[in-house]
């Protein structure tokens, strides 16, 4: 391979004191290529991968971003191809001694003046979409919900131009579980919260079975939706006497969905401050790109949003895990310190329970971009959160109570973060990945970030920004943030993102650590 003079060999290194650096060139490079420096490659390095900076006798430290990823279980040439065959993963950081609250950021200016267009709510929340979301207590009706669906959107939903979409609310849940085992408050207190999701305004609609272990009424008890003073939603029960088969039942479902598109049509968008956003972040198909220029461009990004009033979650419990020090000490207060502590511990538990750790979290994908192990993809996911303080921290299925950087404790699976995010309230949704996604959430509009030149002129209509600019010097983080700021509030004020062009969402997937009985 001869590489033009456009090709220079590039590499990135995060730290002064690594040593280790990501090759930046599409398709990598092969042995003896020469970098500026002189390093010379003694074998061919994928792009994304690591090479050595330096020999490292076997038991050396391997330190990308500062932080010690791993240990060389062999020696290591200087200009090798340091691949995850040739790492040992280090321990888990242990829970006690963390620093709480020590790290104390001078406080950016506020950021004034930046608005869009959403859909005030009677709760005085936000939404930037306006959707008829029919919701489930049980997984058994679910195809007639989707039948009743196709026919809300072909009969009704073009007399409504003012309503955006009419949705139903899958899920596997409901019956057939141990419903007051502990931890089922998880998966139902988050089919409540999704309900009450700000896109929905606040119009909900269940459609029930009868017989589920999950009734309505202990779905959304007496105050779920205060604001409307009703202990339940409208409820449309298929066991119900008075339908006669099929197409009854089918009826009652677009009788009281014609009444809801009824009430949403009459939503107009206002002029709302950027603080009424709810924006969470996430990352999923990550190569050693996420960590170098998407994660930090959504991290100034976040800053952004911080400034300006607003809310932002960032999640995935295994890949702050390795990070927890750098979280605990950005607390605002020892009390919030301390839940985040509490969330790893239960997640530890969780996982030691199944017989798995943290070290499961890598996919194959994750691999072939470069990320050796579960430290080294931690270590680019945190950088998300941006610099601003956390001011708070929820519980897997909570509902988003208080603006400022939140840690919502989910898993890291792409779908249930997503879930558990849209649970708790957000409102937008911004989703970086370096090998490629299609993902998407039917309830909330999702920006997708690309981190490589690669993926975006590939998947150029399924990428919203591309954030690879940042690797060959085309871009800053901060343009690319800043890009993102700007393309989120039109976004919120219903620009469409392509996932959103082309219909594409995937499945809300329940986080249910109770037992099935």
């Amino acid at each position: 391979m001869q590489l033009t003079s456009e090709q220079k060999p590039l590499y990135i290194k995060m730290h002064d004191d690594d040593n280790v650096a990501i090759v930046v060139n599409d398709g990598g490079l092969p042995a003896h290529t020469v970098f500026p420096c002189a390093l010379e490659l003694v074998d061919h390095v994928p792009q994304g991968h690591k090479v050595a900076l330096t020999d490292l006798p076997e038991g050396s430290t391997i330190r990308r971003y500062n932080v010690t990823i791993g240990y060389t279980n062999t020696d290591v040439k200087r200009g090798q191809w340091l691949n995850e065959t040739l790492i040992r993963m280090p321990d888990a950081r242990v829970l006690d001694n963390l620093p709480i609250a020590t790290v104390s950021p001078t406080p950016l200016p506020p950021l004034e003046g930046h608005t869009f267009m959403g859909y005030r709510n009677d709760d005085g929340s936000v939404g930037t979409r306006n959707i008829l979301a029919i919701t489930t207590t049980v997984q058994c009706v679910s195809g007639v919900v989707e039948h009743a669906v196709k026919r809300i959107k072909a009969e009704l939903l073009p007399d409504f131009p003012n309503v955006d979409d009419v949705i139903g609310i899958e899920h596997t849940y409901g019956c057939g579980v141990a419903i007051d085992a502990p931890g089922a408050e998880i998966p139902i207190r988050t089919i409540r919260n999704i309900a009450r999701n700000p896109n929905f305004g606040g119009q909900a609609m269940v459609v029930s079975l009868g017989c589920e272990k999950l009734q309505p009424a202990k779905l959304f008890p007496a105050g779920s939706f205060p604001i409307k003073n009703e202990a339940q939603p409208p409820v449309v029960c298929l066991q119900d006497a008075a339908h006669i088969g099929f197409q009854s039942m089918i009826q009652s479902i677009m009788e009281q969905a014609k009444a809801q598109l009824t009430i949403l049509n009459q939503r107009q968008r206002v002029v709302c401050p950027a603080s009424d956003l709810v924006v969470g972040v996430q990352c999923g198909g990550s190569d050693a790109f996420s960590g170098v220029t998407a994660n930090p461009a959504v991290g100034f990004a976040t800053d952004l949003l911080v400034r300006a009033g607003a809310s932002v979650m960032f999640s995935e419990v295994t890949e702050v895990r390795d990070g927890i020090d750098q979280l605990t000490s950005r607390a605002t207060s020892p009390e919030v310190a301390n839940a985040m502590i509490r969330e790893m511990q239960w997640y530890d538990d969780y996982l030691k329970r199944g017989g798995a750790d943290r070290s499961a979290n890598t996919t194959p994908g994750n691999k072939k971009g470069g990320l050796s192990n579960i430290v080294e993809k931690a270590m680019g996911s945190i950088v998300k959160s941006g610099s601003s303080p956390i001011s708070g921290v929820l519980s897997p299925g909570e509902k988003l109570q208080q603006r400022g950087l939140i840690y919502a404790a989910t898993p890291a699976s792409d779908f249930i973060c997503g879930t558990l995010q849209v649970a708790a309230g957000m409102n937008l949704h911004i989703f970086t990945t370096g090998r490629g996604t299609p993902y998407g959430l039917a309830p909330v509009p999702v920006i997708k970030v690309a981190t490589r030149d690669d993926l975006a002129r590939r998947w150029h209509d399924l990428m919203d920004i591309n954030a690879g600019k940042i690797a060959t010097g085309n871009a800053t983080i901060e343009d690319i943030g800043w890009e993102l700021f700007h393309m989120m509030l039109d976004v919120a004020s219903g620009k469409k993102t392509w996932a959103e062009h082309w219909k594409l969402h995937n499945a809300l997937v329940l986080f249910n650590p109770a037992p099935i009985t």
